[in-house]
């Protein structure tokens, strides 16, 4: 029964691949099911505007002809976006929909097993799996997905060479389009590394690709980070993919944002939001712009299947 299918045979050998079961209850702050079309939330806007690209691509392979397609989440976190497509992809007809999820996290992993009900159809097979980005896709064959999503800043957590292994894995299972979301080098520092209640200070430091955390309690805390430009992240996929498009996401929405613990309550986006809007689709595209966005949102599509069309 498709809705029971896995990948296939090589990938659940795949001895990186770790299961994880649903948790039984879920995470503290985690709904176990999620409203899969109610973008809302800081980051509110950048995800409906991803969304359009996503659902204008799954319409574009459903007129195309198209019945079966494979999506790839790579860093998929907790599952929204494939939970989203292959929902999507179902109420436009496809009829075989094969989907893989995979993230370092368990707790993110286990939180998409939880909402996996979601799109529950004999005609989807989904999966999700712990694997970390070095082996995930040892086991993939060539070219043997539709659509790549890499949504969730995975490209930021990797040091130089891993970006490199990485892109290239991704290239070489990619027939068709890919979508990247990577951090910004212009953007402000997230919330919850800017606002932690533990983090006495912090530091960037792009040359290392490293994030420096002083704690409160005296500790420190390194991790790899690195911040793109846009012109940094195409010239990352050049060799295998082509831009489709290359757009910043939130320029301004994030800034305008009252904080609670210093504005008073009058002080509300509600009132400009339509002007935000406007001035975001103004200079989502303008070079002058893009390194100034919270990301960078990479549309490309594997040379090889431009090829072969």
């Amino acid at each position: 029964m498709l809705s029971r299918l896995r990948l296939r045979p090589a990938y659940r050998a795949n001895p990186q691949a770790v299961a994880v079961s649903a948790p039984e209850a879920p995470a503290p702050d985690e709904p176990a099911v999620l409203p899969l079309f109610d973008f809302d939330g800081a980051a509110m806007f950048a995800d409906r505007e991803i969304w359009s690209r996503l659902d204008a691509e799954l319409v574009r392979l459903r007129a195309s002809g198209r019945h079966a397609i494979r999506i790839l989440d790579a860093g998929c976190g907790n599952g929204m976006w494939l939970l989203r497509l292959a929902v999507r992809a179902r109420d436009l007809g496809f009829t075989a929909i094969d989907g893989r999820g995979f993230d370092s996290s368990r707790e993110k992993i286990a939180q998409a097993l939880a909402r996996q009900s979601a799109a529950d159809d004999p005609h989807v097979g989904l999966c999700f799996d712990v694997a970390p980005m070095a082996t995930a896709l040892d086991e993939e064959e060539d070219e043997s997905f539709d659509i790549v999503l890499c949504l969730n800043d995975l490209l930021n957590q990797l040091a130089f060479d891993e970006r490199l292994a990485a892109v290239a894995a991704l290239a070489r299972v990619a027939d068709g389009s890919a979508f990247i979301c990577v951090r910004a080098a212009g953007s402000s520092p997230p919330p919850d590394i800017a606002d932690a209640d533990r983090a006495r200070s912090f530091r960037q430091d792009n040359a290392v690709d490293r994030l420096t955390i002083d704690l409160s309690d005296g500790r420190q805390i390194e991790i790899p980070s690195h911040l793109f430009t846009a012109s940094e992240l195409q010239e990352l996929f050049a060799r295998d993919f082509e831009t489709v498009e290359l757009v910043g996401l939130d320029l301004f929405h994030g800034r305008f944002a009252p904080n609670p613990r210093w504005n008073p309550a009058i002080i509300s986006n509600e009132r400009i939001r339509d002007s935000l809007v406007r001035l975001e689709h103004l200079c989502a595209h303008d070079p002058l712009f893009l390194d100034r966005a919270a990301h960078v949102l990479l549309h490309a599509r594997s040379k090889s299947s431009t090829a072969a069309a």
